[in-house]
């Protein structure tokens, strides 16, 4: 079993020849089967209701997360559902008086099965699949495998600082990270040391270049502008510049030694809808240490796993 971010199999065949009969459904049930349907409402005993083309489809309030039976999970976990994609397991059929077919179905046996096969073998330095369920300013919240929770902080989301997750990611986006530290049952992730180190970036750029950038910071002495989401560089002072404008520069010039790129912002430019898709130098299997520094600079900037 792949077990993967809710959403990831919904449109598949096998899910769907699951889901679409009683037979499916049934077959589903006694093989253990872990499927996807659209999550249509919540009652107010915060039961959800899901959408089956064969079937009344329900996961009660303590099946719809890990923990909302033992109180450590609050129901925003249930409630939250509504209108997405969830997972779960098939664990009683029944027909009702009014001759429709009733499936009970636990969303928390889905995740338990993911936690116990999949989520307890990770280790620190293993690149793993994401998405991004939610965004705040403090970091970028996602989903590790079958409704799972995890967070990326802001500021292990680039070396390139940004105001907020949103400038970087947005929700739904199938993203990688890498799993930074085990916490008991909490999984925490990083992702730069997946955008490439310091050489890798700059060696796209080269003096005399005209390239578009994003500004994120203005400093009295100085503009820094994004060039990719692990390389800035610094703009000389320049009047009615804001971060989050997207700018052309020219490139003064490109300095291994010190890891600086000098810029000169030409122009500001009409906004440009962002691609959020990610180039990644290194994208799945595990690390162990990561080096952003260059060889030729005395500053040193690496993780270790």
């Amino acid at each position: 079993m792949d077990y993967r971010p809710e959403g990831c199999i919904f449109r598949t065949p096998d899910n769907q020849r699951y889901i679409s009969s009683v037979d499916g459904l049934r077959e589903a049930m006694v093989n253990g089967v872990i499927l996807e349907a659209h999550a249509a409402m919540c009652t107010g005993e915060h039961d959800l209701i899901i959408d089956l083309p064969c079937a009344k489809g329900i996961i009660p309030r303590t099946e719809g997360a890990i923990g909302v039976q033992e109180g450590t999970t609050r129901d925003i976990a249930v409630i939250s559902r509504v209108n997405k994609i969830v997972c779960f397991k098939v664990t009683a059929l029944s027909c009702g008086d009014d001759g429709c077919i009733k499936a009970v179905l636990s969303r928390r046996s889905a995740q338990e099965e993911c936690r116990r096969n999949y989520i307890d073998a990770l280790k620190t330095g293993d690149i793993i699949d994401a998405r991004v369920t939610h965004l705040e300013k403090f970091g970028c919240f996602v989903d590790i495998g079958c409704g799972i929770p995890s967070m990326i902080p802001i500021d292990a989301i680039s070396v390139s600082r940004i105001a907020h997750p949103s400038d970087r990611f947005s929700v739904g986006q199938m993203i990688k990270a890498v799993v930074s530290r085990i916490d008991g049952q909490r999984i925490c992730l990083t992702h730069k040391e997946l955008l490439g180190t310091w050489k890798q970036n700059a060696e796209h750029y080269h003096s005399g270049e005209t390239v578009p950038g994003v500004v994120r910071s203005v400093e009295d002495y100085g503009i820094f502008v994004e060039l990719s989401p692990n390389l800035a560089g610094l703009a000389e002072p320049k009047e009615n510049v804001m971060p989050g404008q997207s700018v052309s520069v020219y490139i003064k010039a490109v300095l291994p030694d010190k890891m600086k790129v000098k810029l000169v912002i030409v122009d500001v430019c009409p906004d440009i809808p962002s691609d959020r898709s990610m180039k990644y130098y290194i994208d799945a299997g595990h690390i162990d240490s990561w080096v952003y520094s260059t060889d030729e600079s005395a500053k040193r900037i690496c993780t270790s796993f």
